[in-house]
């Protein structure tokens, strides 16, 4: 039987420690999500290892140090409202919500939405909610963050245009088999980037030719 907090422990500091994460905001918050309870059962025994976690239909949750990587780049703040891209089954949206104001996680899968939705009442998260579909069912929202779980070949500008002036996208950019994690920041001039660090992510939506439709 494994002991799913001491497991959760180990992570943060061999992981997220290990890797460079020390914000301490960021590691409590991931001290205290149930990530075993985000994975696919027959791999609740494996939620904490250093590796990306597969939920079907190409869909996946990313390695906790890549995650806590990404939320740090975010520079996430208790006053901000985030939009969380590919939630899948809402474990990054739940950290995210001990971070921010609210956080809206967007999961295309309707099932693995309807899944996260479950997840994220179970914990008693009131500051966060999943949203089935695309960009668009965003609407007219605006975020001053916006964090990626999916690698792009580029920005689409509906993510941009629902970023808040002054706002951050954070997102990995493939640049052939390398994919680099950018810093994306709005202001009235435009749109500014930056780049920080090589990572791994599968693309945001799996297709045969991998076709970025999300």
């Amino acid at each position: 039987m494994v002991d799913f907090q001491r497991a959760r422990a180990h992570m943060v500091e061999s992981q997220l420690r290990a890797g460079g994460v020390t914000n301490a905001r960021i590691l409590a918050c991931m001290r205290s999500i149930p990530r075993e309870d985000f994975v696919d059962p027959g791999r609740r025994e494996l939620a904490y290892a250093d590796d990306i976690q597969w939920l079907g239909n190409g869909r996946f949750m990313a390695a906790p140090a890549t995650l806590a990587k990404l939320i740090k780049l975010a520079e996430i703040t208790s006053d901000d409202t985030v939009l969380d891209i590919g939630a899948a089954s809402g474990y990054s949206t739940a950290v995210i919500a001990g971070l921010a104001a609210s956080v809206t996680g967007l999961e295309q899968d309707t099932a693995l939405a309807a899944g996260a939705t479950a997840n994220l009442a179970a914990l008693g998260l009131t500051n966060a909610h999943i949203v089935a579909g695309d960009i668009d069912q965003v609407g007219q929202a605006r975020f001053d963050a916006i964090i990626v779980e999916g690698a792009l070949d580029s920005v689409p500008d509906a993510f941009l245009a629902a970023l808040n002036e002054g706002g951050r996208l954070v997102a990995l950019i493939r640049n052939g088999a390398v994919s680099v994690a950018h810093v994306f920041v709005k202001s009235g001039r435009g749109v500014t980037a930056r780049a920080e660090f090589n990572a791994f992510l599968p693309p945001l939506v799996q297709r045969p030719n991998e076709e970025f439709t999300f």
